[in-house]
């Protein structure tokens, strides 16, 4: 395994949780109950079967000439997990919350700048992945751009000694040229360069921003399938059955790609007024049971570039990982 700067990374004291929790009197807050670690070598010894982190970070989606802000969607998201009620229905002691990574921020304009920073990114984030599935758990990533994917799957992928299949859930394919330096636009595209991904599905992609060389390389691709949302829309389509159809043919490990530019209304890096719903993905993930190598939730904001605000991506987001955990 290669190694990695700790510096780069921050791990969460249980002082760190307690921050973040509204506690009441008669109570308990998920966040009383999630575990944590001083060293990542305690990673193996822990009762968790999964393991939160963040990617707070908007490089990789500037680099792919979007609007910055998907550093900022990380911490309202972990506050609103935490401040979920410790039930019998989501136990905190499943959920190991391991911290975040802290990454310089790149002001810079210079494209190949971003790009190359990107390219640092992806160093920095794949021993982490690789050494939480190396001890058996399952990450849940909040990012941060959809560049992260790259970096997700390559660690399951060393970890687990196979090229990793994906379900994921975008309204863009995220398959352009890996070789103009590294963006949010080519995670997936690089990941089956490199060899770490195999079966590559994608559910939602939206006609009107699929380039006409990704359209034909997904068509001459046999490990690549794409299942339309207007497709899903024009034939109402049922989601559920759509995903399994769309999953025939994949393996384990398989991972779960949710890039909230899929959600209308969501305040995202390529925001959208038409998608699916919050309850639709939600529905989903609730149904599908296909125990995930991973879960990563990319592109959202709680403050753009511009300055728009989305109040409640913190409980969305939070919504989505607590669904996962429950079905998973």
């Amino acid at each position: 395994m290669e190694k990695f700067t700790m510096a780069q990374f921050k791990l969460y004291s249980q002082g760190d949780i307690l921050s973040l929790i509204n506690q009441r009197v008669g109570e308990t807050k998920l966040g009383e109950r999630v575990q944590t670690v001083a060293q990542l070598a305690e990673l193996e010894f822990s009762t968790a079967k999964f393991v939160l982190l963040g990617i707070p970070e908007d490089i990789g989606v500037r680099a792919n000439y979007g609007l910055g802000g998907a550093h900022t969607a990380w911490q309202p998201a972990l506050k609103a997990l935490l401040n979920l009620q410790q039930n019998a229905y989501l136990n905190g002691a499943d959920i190991l919350v391991l911290g975040e990574f802290e990454i310089a921020e790149n002001h810079s304009s210079d494209v190949d700048a971003l790009r190359g920073s990107v390219s640092e990114i992806d160093a920095l984030v794949f021993p982490i992945i690789q050494a939480i599935v190396a001890a058996g758990k399952t990450p849940m990533v909040i990012g941060g751009g959809h560049n992260n994917c790259y970096p997700i799957i390559k660690g399951v992928s060393l970890a687990l000694q196979t090229p990793v299949d994906v379900l994921n859930i975008d309204a863009h394919a995220d398959l352009r040229n890996p070789n103009e330096g590294r963006h949010s636009g080519n995670g997936f595209s690089t990941a089956i360069q490199n060899g770490f991904l195999d079966q590559y599905r994608i559910l939602g992609l939206q006609k009107n921003y699929i380039t006409e060389a990704q359209q034909q390389f997904i068509s001459q691709t046999k490990a690549i399938k794409a299942f339309y949302f207007d497709d899903l829309l024009a034939y109402q389509q049922d989601l559920q059955v759509s995903a399994e159809m769309l999953l025939n043919g994949t393996k384990q490990p398989l991972g779960l790609e949710i890039d909230l530019d899929s959600i209308g209304g969501v305040l995202a890096s390529a925001g959208t007024p038409s998608g699916f719903s919050v309850n639709q993905i939600r529905q989903l993930l609730l149904q599908l049971r296909k125990n995930f190598a991973y879960l990563h939730i990319s592109e959202g904001v709680y403050q753009l570039s511009d300055g728009r605000k989305d109040e409640t991506i913190g409980k969305t987001i939070a919504y989505l990982v607590s669904d996962f955990v429950k079905s998973n």
